[in-house]
């Protein structure tokens, strides 16, 4: 005996997901998971394949089968047999699918007010998305403080260029950007927050997992974006609090690094050069602390500079700064310095040739003190000679 049509459909549709469903569970969407809170999302995706696959194998066998066996044969230009509505097919094919979303989006809900959930001892950590790296703040006065307000150079906080988090220890993330938007997103945690302009957002993990990660962004920011990647370290409690410790001394030292507003005129100094012990101590701590810049406001992301390991390839590349700068100067009637210090706090002045222009960001005059941004242009030109 034959079967009814809609009994072969069923049989069809039901074998069809099975197949779909067995192979949806088997693919590894995610890499390994480094955080408490990944089993929950992974199980919470799981849920949802199980859901789609056999929704959309049940539509597109409807319509396959559909197609081939009502199909009109060749020749037959008659019109087809007249249907009417079925108001309790209708009712059915709307109540289901509510019913489905419905379920789905309280247990997404469940498991994200679960996620969010505060935790005892967070670490608080400033993250900082700016066209094209990421760079964050740390407190320096304890794991449970304050480091200031995100984005914001205060002195409660030392900036880093690496995200480095310690194994099992709560993190509490705030998330901003200095220019456009960008998107937060360590794979293996799972958890992915936007960075918007002008208003903070908010994350929470606690990392289970030793290892070396990336933070990815997620979210088209302009030409350098394939770009925008930091690394990502969790360690132990010892390793940490020793990497932290190191942060802190190398900022101080560094005359603070971004967190120093300090002082200075508002245009270079064409003297780089020194005369007695303190011009050449003063120079020497410049230069540290432009290297410290360097790093903190992520120039590597889009230029290549060996001293800095960085290997960016959307700006000029900053190895043979010194002869670039002498050559545009003079064309500009400026001295290398002041070129230099021109080019970062107004980029959009002038454009290297074969390079776009307005893709640097023009925020660092305000970002930046004239000595900070002195102290960048002498490491610079100090290490650019090629």
């Amino acid at each position: 005996m034959r079967k009814h049509p809609i009994a072969q459909m069923l049989t069809i549709g039901v074998v069809a997901s099975l197949i779909g469903i067995a192979i949806a569970l088997n693919i590894p969407w995610f890499p390994k998971s480094a955080d408490t809170a990944s089993h929950k999302i992974d199980t919470l995706y799981d849920v949802l394949l199980i859901c789609s696959v056999p929704i959309f194998v049940l539509v597109m066998t409807v319509a396959i089968y559909s197609v081939v066996k009502f199909r009109a044969r060749p020749g037959d230009m008659s019109d087809g047999a007249p249907i009417h509505g079925n108001t309790r097919l209708e009712i059915v094919w709307v109540t289901i699918p509510f019913l489905i979303v419905t379920g789905l989006a309280i247990y997404g809900w469940v498991v994200l007010n679960n996620v969010e959930a505060k935790k005892p001892n967070e670490r608080m950590i400033n993250v900082v998305g700016q066209q094209f790296t990421w760079h964050f703040q740390y407190a320096k006065n304890g794991a449970t403080a304050d480091p200031g307000p995100c984005g914001n150079n205060g002195s409660k906080a030392v900036t880093t260029n690496e995200l480095v988090l310690q194994k099992d220890e709560p993190v509490y993330f705030r998330i901003c950007s200095r220019d456009v938007i960008h998107s937060f997103w360590v794979p293996e945690f799972r958890l992915k927050q936007d960075a918007v302009p002008g208003i903070t957002t908010h994350m929470r993990l606690t990392p289970n997992r030793d290892g070396n990660y990336t933070v990815v962004c997620t979210e088209l920011c302009g030409l350098g974006h394939s770009t925008m990647r930091s690394p990502v370290h969790v360690v132990n409690g010892p390793q940490f609090a020793t990497w932290l410790r190191q942060q802190i001394s190398s900022g101080v030292a560094a005359g603070g690094g971004v967190g120093s507003a300090g002082g200075g005129g508002g245009t270079p100094s064409a003297n780089t050069g020194g005369g007695g012990g303190n011009a050449g101590g003063a120079a020497g701590g410049a230069i540290a602390q432009g290297k410290q810049l360097f790093a903190s406001n992520g120039c590597g992301g889009c230029h290549t500079l060996s001293a800095a390991g960085a290997n960016g390839t959307v700006g000029p590349n900053l190895n043979t700064l010194a002869t670039s700068a002498a050559k545009f100067a003079k064309q500009l009637g400026q001295s290398p310095q002041q070129y230099v210090f021109t080019s970062i706090k107004n980029p959009t002045a002038f454009t290297v040739p074969g390079f776009p222009k307005g893709v640097m960001p023009s925020t660092f005059g305000q970002q930046l003190s004239p000595q900070q941004i002195n102290a960048l242009v002498k490491y610079l030109l100090s290490v650019g000679k090629g």
